[in-house]
C-alpha cells in the first residue's frame, strides 16, 4: 500500500505554495496530488517519495497532517483501463471514496491511488489481479 499524506489548511492564497516550499527545502518530491475545497479550509492529498519524512517536516512547520494507507493500482496506459477498474470494483459493491493518479513516463504504466469502502470484506488484491491489474508494494512505489 502507498502512504497518502493529507494536509488540512486554510483556504487562502499561498498556503499550497507554502507546503511545496517546505517539501522542496527538505529535498522531497511530490509525485501526485489532489486539492479539495472545503469552504474556508481545504485538504491537500499528496503522494511523495518519502512520506514519513514529509509528515515530520510539515508538522514541524505547523501543518496539521496525517498519513493514510491507500491502494496503488497499476495498469498499462491505454483507453478503457480506468473504466475496467471501476467495473471490477462495482461488480463486488466496493465504493471508490477517493482516487487520483499519474502515468509513469518510464514504463507507460498508469498508477491510480484509491481509497475504497469495502463493507463486504472483498479481497481487493485478488479481485483486481483477476482483472489484470496489479497493486504496487511500498518497495516498488518508492523505487519509481
Amino acid at each position: 500500500m502507498a502512504k497518502q499524506l493529507t494536509i488540512f489548511l486554510e483556504n487562502r492564497p499561498g498556503r499550497v505554495k507554502s507546503i511545496c516550499d517546505v517539501l522542496q527545502q527538505a529535498g522531497l518530491n511530490i509525485w501526485a496530488f489532489t486539492i479539495q475545497d472545503r469552504g474556508e479550509f481545504g485538504l491537500v492529498k499528496l503522494i511523495v517519495d518519502k512520506p514519513s519524512q514529509a509528515q515530520l517536516v510539515l508538522a514541524e512547520r505547523g501543518f496539521a497532517c496525517a498519513l493514510k494507507d491507500v491502494l496503488a493500482v497499476t495498469a498499462p496506459d491505454q483507453p478503457g483501463n480506468l473504466n475496467k477498474l471501476g467495473s471490477a470494483l462495482l461488480q463486488k459493491n466496493v465504493n471508490i471514496k477517493d482516487a487520483y493518479g499519474f502515468v509513469s513516463p518510464s514504463d507507460k504504466q498508469g498508477v491510480c491511488f484509491l481509497e475504497v469502502q469495502n463493507n463486504d470484506g472483498v479481497d481487493i488484491v485478488a479481485l483486481l489481479t483477476e482483472q489484470g491489474f496489479r497493486l504496487m508494494s511500498d518497495e516498488e512505489l518508492y523505487e519509481l
